[in-house]
C-alpha cells in the first residue's frame, strides 16, 4: 500500500497547479482537525500555514489584476471633481478627442467610438468607454451600445465581482471580518499580507483592507513599500486619486517596481494628465529598459490622444521585446490597414491566427484585408467564418456592414443598420445607394439617421444638401 502524501504538502501542490478549489477544501479539512486558535506548538504552525494557504487559494479564485481593469461609468464621468482645467491645452487631455491630429486619421476614414476616438485594433478596458461632456450626452448614450459604458459605475461593478466570493464559501464566510482584531494581525506581516489580499479581492471590503494596511504600515515604521502600494490601491478604488498618488510616490522612493509605475500612471490617467503619465512611463523605462508593460502603456496613451503614428512606433518597440504580444500585433495591423497598406496588415492578422486567436473580429479583419489586397478567393470565406463566430448583434452588424460595403448590396446594409442603429456607416452607404437608384425618400431618411449618429460627417451633409435641392425642384 502506497504511503499517503502529507496533507499540507498536497494542498500546496494543488495551489501550485492552480487547482484552488481542491486546495481550499483540503485546507478546510486540516483546519477542522487542528483549529487555528490552539496552544503554541508545531500543530499551530501547520494550522497557520493551512489558514494562509486557504486564504490565498480563495483570493486567487476571484483575483483580477488591478492594473488593467478600469472601466468608467456615469458616476465617474459626470461627478468627477478632479478636473484640472475646464479648457485644457490641445494635446494635454484625454477628454477632448481629436486635439492632437499630428498622426491620427480623420474619423471619416477610420471608424470611431461613441467617445469620439478612433477604434483601436485591440479591445481592452477603458479604451472603448465614453467620456461624455454633459449629463444629457451621457444619458442619451444607448444602453445597448457595446462601445461605451456610461450606464453603471465601476463601484457597482466591483460589488458584482465581490458576489462571486459567495460561490467559494457555501457554508458561510471563511473569515468574519467584523470579528477581526486588525491590530493583532498587523503585527504579523506574513499573516497580514495574505489577509489583506483576501479582504481586498475576495470580500471586496476596501474600507477594512485600508484599515489593515494602515496599521501594518505603522507597525513597519513606514519602511515597507508593499504596504504603501496597497494603501494606494485602496485610495484609488475609493476615488481618492491625490491620496493614492502620494502613497505610490512614497513607495517608489523606497523601492522602484514596475507595478508601482503602472499604478501611478493609472492615477494620472484618471486625473486626465496624459503628459504626466507619459513622462512617468519614460522615467520607468530608464530604470527598466525594454519593459513591455511600460512601452505598451505609452502606446495606449498615444492611441487615446489620437497620435496613431507615435503609438505604432512604441507598439513596434513592444514587438522587439515580445514578438507574441497580441495587442501590439493587432494595433499595428489596424494602423497599416487604415494607412492603405492592406497587404502588410494581412501579415499581422495572419500572425494572430497562427497564434491561436479564433474569433469574429479577427476573421472580419482578415476578410477586409483580403478584399483590399485583391485576394478575392479568401474574402467571402473569411466573412462567412466571422458570421458563424459572431456572439452578439454588434459583431454581426460589423460583418454585415462590411459585406454590404463590398457587395454594394442594399439589403445587407439595411440589415446592418437595423442591428446597430447607432452606427453612421451603414446609414450613409444605404442613403448613397438609394440615391443612385432614384429612391430619394429612403435616401433622405437614411442620411438623416447617419447625421444623427455622426453630425460632423462631411459626405453626409453634402448628400442631405443635394437631396434637399432635388426635393425643391419637384
Amino acid at each position: 500500500m502506497a504511503p499517503e502524501m502529507e496533507p499540507l504538502f498536497l494542498a500546496w501542490s494543488y495551489f501550485r497547479r492552480r487547482k484552488f478549489q481542491l486546495c481550499a477544501a483540503l485546507c478546510t479539512q486540516m483546519l477542522e482537525k487542528s483549529p487555528y486558535d490552539q496552544e503554541p506548538g508545531p500543530e499551530l504552525l501547520v494550522s497557520q500555514a493551512a489558514w494562509i494557504l486557504k486564504a490565498r487559494a480563495l483570493t486567487e479564485m476571484v483575483y483580477i489584476d488591478e492594473i488593467d481593469v478600469d472601466q468608467e461609468g456615469i458616476a465617474e464621468m459626470i461627478l468627477d471633481e478632479n478636473a484640472i482645467a475646464q479648457v485644457p491645452r490641445p494635446g494635454t487631455s484625454l477628454k477632448l478627442p481629436g486635439t492632437n491630429q499630428t498622426g491620427g486619421p480623420s474619423p471619416a476614414i477610420r471608424p470611431i467610438t461613441q467617445a469620439g476616438r478612433p477604434i483601436t485594433g485591440f479591445l481592452r478596458p477603458s479604451t472603448q468607454s465614453g467620456r461624455p461632456g454633459t449629463m444629457e450626452q451621457a444619458i442619451r448614450t444607448p444602453r445597448t451600445a457595446y462601445t461605451a459604458r456610461p450606464v453603471t459605475s465601476s463601484s457597482g461593478r466591483f460589488v458584482r465581482l465581490g458576489t462571486a466570493s459567495m460561490l467559494t464559501s457555501p457554508d458561510g464566510p471563511f473569515i468574519h471580518l467584523s470579528r477581526l482584531n486588525l491590530t493583532k494581525y498587523a503585527q504579523k506581516p506574513k499573516l497580514a499580507k495574505a489577509l489583506f489580499e483576501y479582504i481586498f479581492h475576495h470580500e471586496n471590503d476596501v474600507k477594512t483592507a485600508l484599515d489593515l494596511a494602515a496599521l501594518s504600515t505603522e507597525h513597519s515604521q513606514y519602511k515597507d513599500w508593499w504596504w504603501k502600494v496597497q494603501i494606494g490601491k485602496c485610495y484609488y478604488r475609493l476615488g481618492m486619486y491625490r491620496e493614492a498618488e502620494k502613497q505610490f510616490k512614497s513607495a517608489l522612493k523606497q523601492q522602484e517596481m514596475v507595478d508601482t509605475f503602472l499604478y501611478l500612471a493609472k492615477v494620472y490617467t484618471s486625473l486626465d494628465q496624459p503628459v504626466t503619465a507619459l513622462n512617468l512611463f519614460k522615467q520607468g523605462l530608464e530604470k527598466f529598459p525594454g519593459e513591455v508593460t511600460l512601452l505598451c502603456g505609452i502606446a495606449r496613451i498615444y492611441e487615446e490622444m489620437n497620435n496613431i503614428s507615435s503609438a505604432s512606433e512604441y507598439y513596434k518597440e513592444v514587438l522587439k521585446q515580445d514578438n507574441t504580444h497580441m495587442e501590439a500585433i493587432a494595433c499595428i495591423g489596424s494602423n497599416h490597414f487604415y494607412s492603405d497598406q492592406p497587404e502588410v496588415a494581412l501579415r499581422f492578422y495572419r500572425r494572430l491566427l497562427q497564434m491561436g486567436v479564433y474569433n469574429c473580429q479577427l476573421f472580419n479583419n482578415l476578410g477586409l484585408c483580403c478584399f483590399y489586397a485583391q485576394q478575392y478567393d479568401m474574402t467571402l470565406t473569411s466573412f462567412e467564418r466571422a458570421l458563424s463566430l459572431a456572439e452578439n448583434e454588434e459583431e454581426a452588424a460589423d460583418v454585415w456592414y462590411n459585406l454590404g460595403h463590398i457587395a454594394v448590396a442594399r439589403a445587407l446594409l439595411q440589415t446592418a443598420s437595423s442591428l446597430a442603429p447607432h452606427m453612421y456607416e451603414p446609414h450613409f452607404n444605404f442613403a448613397t445607394i438609394s440615391d443612385k437608384i432614384g429612391d430619394l425618400q429612403r435616401s433622405y431618411v437614411a442620411a438623416r439617421k447617419s447625421e444623427a449618429a455622426f453630425p460632423d460627417h462631411v459626405d453626409t451633409q453634402h448628400l442631405i444638401k443635394q437631396l434637399k435641392q432635388h426635393f425643391a425642384m419637384l
